[in-house]
C-alpha cells in the first residue's frame, strides 16, 4: 500500500499567509487558492480590490497544476506554440499562475493565483509554495 503526505489546514494557512505577504508587498490585488492533490479546494482568499472573475480563475489554475502535476504555464505554452487541439482538454485554468506543491517527490496539492499579470500571479503562488517546502 502506498503512503503519501497530505496538506492539513495549518499547511494551507501557512501557504496563504506567505502568498498574501508577497501580494501585499507588491500591492497586487489577487485571489489565492490552495487545492489538494485531487484539485479540491482547501483554502481560499480574495484580497480587497481583486476582480470578481479572479475568484473563479485562481482555483482553476490550482486545479490544473495539481491534476497535471506541473505548473499551469506548461499548458499555456503548449497552446501558444500552436497546439490548439489542447484547448479541448478537460481542464480550465490553463494559464500561468498555478504551481504544484511537491513534498518528498509527490504532488500534495497546488496554489493558484489570479488578479494581475500571469507572471506576477506565478510569483505570488511560488512564494506560497516556498513557505511550505523550504
Amino acid at each position: 500500500m502506498f503512503k503519501k503526505s497530505a496538506l492539513d489546514f495549518e499547511d494551507t494557512a501557512h501557504v496563504i499567509a506567505a502568498a498574501v505577504a508577497e501580494a501585499k508587498k507588491n500591492n497586487w490585488p489577487v485571489a489565492i487558492a490552495v487545492v489538494d492533490d485531487g484539485g479540491h479546494l482547501l483554502n481560499f482568499v480574495r484580497l480587497d480590490g481583486t476582480p470578481p472573475v479572479s475568484a473563479y480563475i485562481a482555483p482553476e489554475k490550482a486545479r490544473a497544476a495539481a491534476l497535471g502535476r506541473r505548473e499551469s504555464k506548461v499548458y499555456e505554452d503548449i497552446i501558444n506554440q500552436g497546439r490548439n487541439a489542447f484547448l479541448s482538454a478537460p481542464l480550465q485554468g490553463m494559464l500561468e499562475g498555478g504551481v504544484p506543491i511537491v513534498v518528498d517527490g509527490q504532488v500534495v496539492g497546488a496554489v493558484g493565483v489570479s488578479g494581475v499579470k500571469s507572471s506576477e500571479d506565478a510569483q505570488v503562488a511560488k512564494a506560497g509554495v516556498a513557505a511550505l517546502t523550504a
